[in-house]
């Protein structure tokens, strides 16, 4: 027998909470410094090592590698249970890291930064995860707020330290420094975090991950590659984009067959998940996609230096960290979101179309209000879309669900960073097109850029025309950011909005609608002190089971919902279900997944199961009742014979057997 979920942790203390937390922080700060503070070190890397015509992998490898394994770790932690499956990452990120400090060769950096975000990509999730675990949605505000100050300030501030490192120290400290760090997170990781228990074997879809890493694989590496080492309108960038897409299709038909899929089918029937997901690329998109280009900005127009192009962002990292924490704060107090991804995304827009008027002249304190506007709404958006779809999906798939909106973010930044990318070499070149010679136009007209110390070492006059000629190729970039996030604020309006959980690792379904008999007898109170015995991940883990001996693909809240509808119809049965304070936007989605799977037809008082769905039910039941014969059968020898009873009673109550099997049984 399999299941598709991990139990949920012990309740743990508040105090305990803080310690973990403090642990996650560590690890998050890990992998998101990565993505981005290898960026001011490139050069003087390439001196060191050479290999400039494989410079992009050093980059690329590390995006591929985490990309291609983020949903791969959410599942794994919900089938073995997070605590392992982080610790393990982290292991892996540091032994990359200690690796590439010890690089002698382009070559060598680059097999292990692919290690390195083998690592990283499961650092990212699974922290976001976990949090999941221990802390319910209507707490999860503050701390997620606080994931998204480290994430956003860490990804941001990347350039900065990287500077600050390489000018200092060596550019090998940028990967040694992850080490003292991450051996902190896992000591208090290892100590403070409770292991979840697994008391089946898993299922795991090797066929869907193979493909779902392929198909990633092949889309990173088109827009990773694609306009620097492949040119766009190459074989190379058609073929494998063309294989991607194929690989993609494949994928999803195939998750439709696993049994325990790598992405459950159900997320896609989930319209907080399908919005915040869309939110979180097109906030990829913007945040990696434009950003990308300011430090060399910084440099260009005001001849920076890498340490000192990363503090001019110091204002966008305020904002972003103001919101966050702001967001995260009011969220937990209220207990509503929605308006948090509106008000950020339009900043995000009117932010966005500021940094478009970047001139020349600009001085320090615009440029530094248009990026304080950037960050607010960036803070106000980011971490909040974890918590909305976190809260709006079951314990079980958290995991997968929180990797889901992770993964949208990458590729999101990668698409972003590519089409920018294009955007703004295209306009270089077409303005500078014959005002340099020599090495430098050659390396301008081949798509490149010059860094800081090359525009200061250009006569005043080509100078100027250099720099005139990169902010007037900046202008597009940041307006189709622009156009890109107010799509996004669009978008942000259609986010549905669901009551926070009070409590930690819940369902948000109908499949605990009757989870409390209620029976006239005088054994009544034991049989809700008993159902109030068993946890909701038991008894979530338990419908699962049984839907997989019935061999009925559908989720715990439709296998509960066909039982009560096929038993008592489908007016009593959603009567039941609004008794016990499930929403209709559940209800009506548990409507349509039974609709799709051909199980009921019909509206309003009309609805009816088909033969299908009659049958479909009865498998259910039959199931049920065999599964929980076994369990009752490995019974204590001194158990009373009424307890017994009641144990059989109740236990077919719950499965949502027939009344007259449950009262010839008593």
């Amino acid at each position: 027998m399999t299941a598709a979920g991990a139990a949920a942790p012990a309740q743990i203390t508040r105090q305990n909470v803080r310690v973990i937390f403090a642990g996650l922080m560590l690890a998050l700060l890990l992998a998101a410094l990565d993505q981005t503070i290898v960026a001011t070190a490139l050069p003087t890397i390439v001196s060191d090592l050479g290999g400039l015509t494989h410079l992009s992998w050093v980059t690329s490898a590390f995006l591929l590698a985490q990309t291609v394994v983020t949903p791969i770790y959410g599942k794994l932690g919900d089938l073995y249970g997070r605590k392992r499956v982080l610790q393990s990452a982290i292991v892996l990120f540091l032994i990359g890291s200690a690796l590439c400090g010890q690089a002698n060769s382009m070559d060598e950096l680059i097999a292990f930064r692919a290690l390195q975000g083998l690592g990283a990509g499961g650092l990212i999730v699974l922290v976001q995860a976990t949090i999941g675990d221990v802390v319910p949605p209507r707490e999860r505000g503050r701390y997620q707020g606080l994931f998204g100050a480290v994430f956003g300030v860490s990804s941001v501030a990347g350039p900065l330290l990287g500077g600050v490192i390489v000018e200092n120290v060596s550019w090998r400290w940028i990967f040694y420094v992850n080490l003292p760090v991450g051996i902190v997170a896992l000591a208090v990781l290892s100590v403070a975090l409770p292991a979840s228990t697994r008391v089946t074997r898993p299922a795991i879809d090797y066929v869907g991950a193979a493909l779902l890493g392929a198909a990633l694989s092949a889309i990173v590496l088109v827009t990773s590659l694609g306009g620097t080492s492949w040119a766009w309108k190459s074989g190379t960038v058609i073929a494998v984009g063309t294989l991607g897409v194929a690989l993609l299709i494949t994928f999803v038909f195939a998750e439709r067959r696993a049994t325990d899929p790598v992405v459950p089918p159900v997320l896609l029937r989930n319209a907080v998940f399908v919005m915040g997901g869309a939110l979180s690329l097109i906030v990829g998109f913007a945040l990696f996609g434009s950003v990308t280009f300011l430090p060399l900005y910084f440099q260009t127009v005001y001849a920076a230096t890498p340490t000192g192009s990363g503090l001019r962002l110091l204002p966008m990292i305020l904002g972003l960290l103001t919101t966050s924490i702001v967001s995260g704060q009011l969220i937990t107090r209220t207990g509503r979101y929605k308006i948090f991804p509106i008000v950020g995304t339009a900043l995000m827009t009117v932010g966005l179309v500021l940094l478009s008027r970047l001139d020349v002249g600009t001085s320090t304190a615009t440029a530094s209000l248009f990026l304080l506007v950037l960050g607010l709404g960036l803070g106000s958006t980011m971490q909040v879309l974890v918590l909305a779809v976190q809260n709006a999906v079951d314990f079980s798939i958290l995991g997968a669900a929180t990797s889901g909106v992770t993964l949208a973010r990458g590729i999101g930044g990668s698409l972003g960073t590519a089409i920018f990318g294009t955007i703004f070499s295209t306009q270089l070149r077409s303005h500078l097109r014959g005002a340099l010679t020599g090495s430098l136009g050659h390396q301008v007209s081949g798509g490149g850029r010059l860094t800081g110390a090359q525009v200061l070492r250009l006569p005043p006059s080509v100078r100027s025309l250099y720099q005139h000629a990169y902010v007037s190729s900046l202008r597009p970039v940041f307006l189709v950011a622009a156009g890109v996030a107010a799509i996004g604020f669009v978008l942000s309006l259609f986010l549905p909005e669901r009551t926070l959980r009070e409590s930690a690792a819940t369902s948000t379904g109908l499949e605990d609608g009757l989870a409390a008999p209620r029976s006239p007898d005088s054994l009544a109170e034991i049989e809700r002190a008993l159902t109030k015995a068993t946890t909701l991940e038991e008894r979530t883990r338990f419908r699962r089971a049984v839907g997989e001996r019935a061999h009925v693909h559908m989720s715990p809240e439709a296998i509960w919902a066909l039982v009560q509808i096929d038993e008592y119809g489908p007016t009593r049965a959603r009567s039941l279900a609004e008794q016990n304070g499930v929403d209709q936007v559940r209800i009506e989605a548990v409507v349509g997944e039974l609709r799709e799977l051909g199980l009921l037809v019909g509206r309003d008082g009309g609805v009816v199961l088909t033969a299908r769905g009659r049958e479909h039910a009865d498998r259910v039941v039959r199931a049920r009742r065999d599964l929980l014969a076994e369990r009752l059968a490995d019974g204590s020898p001194d158990r009373h014979p009424e307890v017994d009873a009641l144990l059989v009673r109740l236990a077919r109550e719950l499965s949502g057997e027939p009344p007259a099997a449950t009262a010839a049984a008593a």
